[in-house]
């Protein structure tokens, strides 16, 4: 039997969990600040007047206000130049002024009124009249065709310009909160691997991860979960209806939680038994898949040579080539941070040139259809010295967390 797959039980493992969240910290409203600042500066040199953030994870980045997108306009304006003002419906004034790290002018309308043409007096008050003003690139359609149909007058661009840029580097303190929430699902893995038993089903073990998070100190448990046995683990996504675990089934689990906003994203693949001459072909090449991505990963070097180093080594070994499966159908990696997938990406096309506090997945998951497949998923960030792993891939598929290293 693999090391450290089976042998437990639920109750067993949720009673070892404990709390990790100890000594983390929020973002702090210094830092919020000082995004906001670095958003007026990329503003400025761009020609840019001002900027719509809408509800989500560039409404809380820029100003630490955690609101949901729904069907009402709820958002801020980041002028180049002066202090951010709100968007929202009159009744949410109370409930949002809760929520705001970076406090401001809250500008409402009812229920019967038009938050489009309110969005183009904000900016005549704020002197802003013409000229360029950004759109939040997550922003619904209707919201922009409302303000596009209401202010025809004003030149609008695409907000990822400054958005992105400013989110693609991470803080330290940023980095800190991802490794933690890391730390976090990798041993929510090891006890899920520990639970595994003939017969169990997919439901169960995900049930299990929801809990074990919860236990290490996510009180909204996971965030995603991804159970997959046997040949199930051939399609990146899952399947339909997953079958239950059989004896020597290849065992692929992806999940991740949330901190403080913050994601991880981790996947492990390994055997329920003894693992059979291809199990270990195929699990090998894709680690060596992996690290030959990390390895390229290098201050400077665009994104894309991760993806292409990745995939030279499944193309050598006889996969693909390209998307084609057998092979890997899909990108080697994304970045990570408020959203589990965000900008830049590992894949060919994406130029964008490899910066320090950048962070990405590494995932050139190997799918062999009518088989099974294996996914290794850890992440790393970029440093003055090259790529630093935020959790060390797995060890051996015959030891897969390492507890003999």
């Amino acid at each position: 039997m693999t090391l450290g797959v089976g042998g437990s039980t639920v109750e067993q493992e949720l009673a070892k969990l404990t709390d990790m969240t100890e000594g983390t910290q929020p973002i702090g409203r210094v830092e919020y600040q000082a995004r906001i600042e670095k958003a007026q500066e990329l503003m400025i040199s761009q020609g840019i007047e001002a900027i719509y953030v809408n509800a989500g994870t560039n409404l809380y980045y820029f100003t630490g206000t955690r609101w949901y997108a729904s069907e009402r306009m709820v958002g801020a304006i980041i002028p180049a130049k002066g202090a951010v003002e709100y968007i929202a419906p009159a009744f949410e004034v109370d409930t949002l002024e809760g929520f705001m790290a970076i406090e401001g002018r809250v500008n409402t309308w009812q229920e019967d009124e038009s938050p489009y043409e309110l969005f183009g007096a904000v900016l005549n008050n704020m002197g802003i009249a013409s000229g360029k003003v950004g759109i939040d690139e997550s922003a619904a359609f209707f919201i922009f065709d409302g303000v596009r149909l209401s202010h025809p007058g004003f030149d609008y661009v695409n907000a990822k310009t400054v958005t992105a840029t400013c989110r693609m580097i991470k803080s330290e303190a940023e980095l800190s909160l991802l490794q933690r929430a890391k730390d976090m699902t990798l041993e929510v893995h090891k006890a899920a691997a520990r639970i595994l038993r003939e017969g169990i089903t997919v439901a169960e073990v995900e049930a299990f991860i929801n809990e074990a998070h919860k236990a290490v100190g996510i009180p909204a448990g996971s965030y995603f979960c991804i159970v997959l046995f046997g040949e199930d683990s051939a399609y990146p996504h899952g399947v339909k209806s997953p079958k239950a675990l059989e004896l020597n089934d290849t065992v692929l689990i992806d999940t991740g939680c949330q901190l403080q906003g913050y994601n991880s994203d981790i996947t492990r693949t390994y055997v329920f038994g003894t693992p059979s001459a291809r199990q270990r072909e195929l699990w090998q090449y894709e680690q060596d898949a992996q690290i030959a991505g990390f390895e390229a990963a290098r201050i400077g070097a665009p994104c894309s040579s991760v993806d292409k180093a990745a995939r030279d080594v499944l193309v050598a070994a006889g996969f693909g080539p390209d998307y084609a499966v057998p092979g890997l159908p899909h990108r080697t990696g994304h970045g990570i941070g408020l959203d589990i997938h965000e900008w830049p990406y590992l894949v060919r096309g994406d130029e964008t040139p490899l910066a320090i506090g950048m962070c990405f997945s590494n995932e050139p998951m190997l799918c062999v259809p009518g088989e099974f497949g294996v996914r290794h998923e850890d992440h790393f960030y970029m440093t003055e010295q090259g790529p630093v792993w935020f959790t060390k891939p797995a060890h051996s598929i015959d030891d897969p967390f390492g507890y003999e290293a």
